[in-house]
């Protein structure tokens, strides 16, 4: 089973430590195959491009998703493409996870090899294509990323499901809310949503439909131009149930 109409949940979180497993999922991760409207056995692809394809972390996952009677099957590039027909691969799961590391990375190897394209079907498809860091400011125009050392820049090739700015872990990493409102401003990128860690946002097609929260007391927000400057508003956060 797919979601009604094209879905992607973007966040700034997902796993947590688990207790017999070193992962768990989250209730981002839990909202993500709910929004799917997976039944039975749901069946989820983890993408860790970002983070050069570790097979020890895939483990994790697929671990992870074990114990939740989820079922998790990794698509890698490195060392090849683990499938050669990878648009028929992520039609036949109900959500993809796409974790964080480094998003230029990420953007420049998926077009290399048609991933791009792969993942827009699978999106218009009704798969869920969800993820954390790298894998929230894919979906989007751009952002600010770490890709290129420890101060940050701009990314503005961002797939553009989503014709919006991403900031990502806007209240853990100092130089990302000030930066991500500079870019704004000057209309580097443009209107931009940005989550606090532990935060989700859920567009359904191209609109921003709900900000969802896996912390208590954790925000989203949207950054716009006005004039030569940012303006910050909070976006109404719901809490969703711990498990």
């Amino acid at each position: 089973m797919t979601a009604r109409e094209p879905t992607i949940l973007a966040t700034s979180g997902g796993f947590r430590r688990g207790e017999r497993n070193y992962l768990a999922f989250g209730p981002l991760i839990h909202h993500a195959l709910e929004l799917s409207g997976a039944s039975g056995t749901p069946r989820l692809c983890s993408i860790e491009t970002a983070g050069g394809d570790q097979r020890s972390f895939q483990a994790q996952v697929m671990s992870a998703g074990q114990a939740e009677g989820v079922t998790v099957r990794p698509l890698s590039l490195f060392p090849m493409p683990s499938e050669d027909d990878v648009t028929g691969f992520l039609l036949d799961h109900d959500v993809v996870w796409v974790g964080g590391g480094s998003v230029a990375n990420l953007l420049a190897l998926w077009r290399l090899h048609g991933w791009d394209a792969a993942l827009r079907t699978a999106w218009e498809a009704g798969v869920v294509l969800a993820g954390v860091s790298a894998g929230s400011i894919c979906w989007h125009v751009g952002g600010v990323t770490d890709s290129y050392g420890p101060d940050l820049q701009p990314v503005t090739n961002g797939l553009g499901f989503l014709p919006f700015g991403n900031g990502v872990h806007y209240d853990s990493e100092a130089q990302r809310r000030p930066l991500v409102q500079k870019l704004v401003g000057e209309g580097v990128l443009p209107r931009t949503h940005a989550t606090e860690d532990g935060v989700g946002l859920v567009y359904r097609g191209t609109e921003l439909v709900e900000a969802v929260s896996e912390v208590p007391g954790k925000q989203a927000y949207v950054v716009r131009r006005d004039g030569n400057r940012a303006i910050e508003e909070p976006l109404e956060t719901r809490l969703l149930p711990s498990r």
